[in-house]
């Protein structure tokens, strides 16, 4: 006898249908909170061993995902698009309701895999990345405004340093936004101001910092008078950037003191090129790698398994999917630079794939053609790297012949 919980969450409601073999036993819609899970609970707690399934949908399922977690309930939670193809098969008539009952019967049908249990360190660890991705986006947005600011006040500032962008950088503009504002000062007033909120520099290399920018105020001739408020937008930017960037380093700082605990962030710690940073992320939006089957599970979970088409005489070149993870993608293809940078002094086999197929690029006009495809084979390999490392509990050595699983 099997029981089967067949779940259509909504964002406020979820339809539930009970079936016992062929049979209906229980179909109603709950609220998706406490009295509606208490419902929900009740018809549960009457069965041994009940099946459940649901599709996933975003933010709204994750209550009743951590409502079964918090009661030890297994589950299989289904990809949307998986679900789709398997209940195309059996909708007449499209409603919640019948969505319910549907995911129940198809249930006795594919006998669905349960999803794999993962510690809610790698939820915290997640929410984490996706919200260092938000306020990476923002320093963006914010930077760009800051920029747009600077060259009606003050364009000549970003030629001040090295690179306009730092710490410093977005000190002295909150100090100086307008070229007018440096008007009657000395180079010593320059520097006493400089160096009263500016840290970890020579007296020196401050005092030629204050000279520079005072010769580059009398070159400056601003869109803005020092009367516009523009001066406030520029300082308020100023600021923002700076919150933004060290709020960067709380969330990834955040991210290490939980990931420390877990048996992978040594592992992949010892893969050259790798700093806490990418190490956190990677973990945040992979999760538990063990409950992948295959490394080619995890290629299509990232979105750079390969799509092959071909019709007739035709044949077309195969592409990455790029269904997947985005953000790992991401993190990943700058993983792959940061790992060719660090093979000077710390050898590893994913660079020395990668420079080889470099090398066997095409030459077209002067340019060579087709380094960001190298690029995704090399994330390939590194991707099988990590799944065999963490699978087997190894740390990363180069030189030593990869053991089959």
């Amino acid at each position: 006898m099997a029981i089967v919980f067949g779940i259509d969450v909504s964002k406020a409601t979820s339809n539930v249908a009970v079936i016992n073999d062929d049979t209906t036993v229980w179909q109603s819609k709950i609220n998706n909170d406490w009295f509606g899970f208490q419902e929900l609970l009740k018809h549960l707690q009457e069965y041994r061993e009940p099946q459940i399934v649901f599709e996933a949908t975003g933010v709204y399922s994750q209550r009743l995902r951590r409502f079964l977690d918090d009661h030890q309930y297994r589950y299989s939670q289904l990809n949307p698009l998986a679900a789709k193809k398997q209940l195309d098969g059996l909708r007449t008539r499209k409603t919640d309701k019948n969505d319910a009952l549907h995911l129940a019967q198809t249930q006795l049908i594919f006998k669905r895999r349960l999803t794999y249990y993962q510690e809610p360190v790698y939820r915290d660890l997640m929410n984490l990345s996706r919200f260092y991705q938000e306020v990476n986006s923002d320093l963006v947005r914010e930077k760009n405004r800051l920029h747009r600011s600077v060259q009606l006040t003050f364009p000549e500032l970003e030629q001040l340093l090295s690179k306009p962008t730092g710490k410093m950088y977005w000190t002295i503009v909150q100090l100086y936004p307008h070229a007018d504002c440096l008007n009657e000062q000395t180079p010593e007033d320059v520097y006493e101001q400089i160096s009263s909120v500016v840290s970890h520099h020579g007296k020196a290399a401050l005092k030629a910092i204050a000279t520079k920018l005072l010769n580059l105020a009398k070159a400056s001739y601003p869109a803005e008078s020092i009367d516009s408020p523009m001066l406030e937008q520029t300082r308020y930017h100023a600021k923002q950037v700076t919150e933004r960037e060290a709020h960067k380093d709380q969330i990834i700082n955040q991210m290490v003191q939980l990931a420390k605990g877990l048996p992978e962030f040594e592992i992949l710690m010892s893969i050259p090129g790798f700093a806490e940073k990418t190490v956190v992320r990677l973990i945040g939006e992979l999760g538990d790698i063990r409950r992948f089957g295959s490394s080619n599970k995890l290629n299509a979970f990232v979105g750079i398994d390969l799509r092959h088409y071909e019709s007739g005489n035709y044949i077309a070149s195969d592409q990455i999917s790029k269904r997947g993870n985005h953000i790992a993608r991401a993190v990943l293809y700058r993983a792959i630079t940061n790992i060719s940078s660090a093979a000077k002094t710390k050898p590893n086999h994913i660079n020395d794939f990668y420079q080889k197929r470099k090398k066997q690029l095409p030459v077209v006009n002067g340019k060579t053609v087709g380094s960001k495809k190298v690029a995704v084979a090399a994330m390939s390999r590194l991707l099988r790297t990590i799944y065999h490392l963490v699978t087997t509990s190894q740390l990363y050595q180069y030189g030593v012949q990869r053991q089959p699983i």
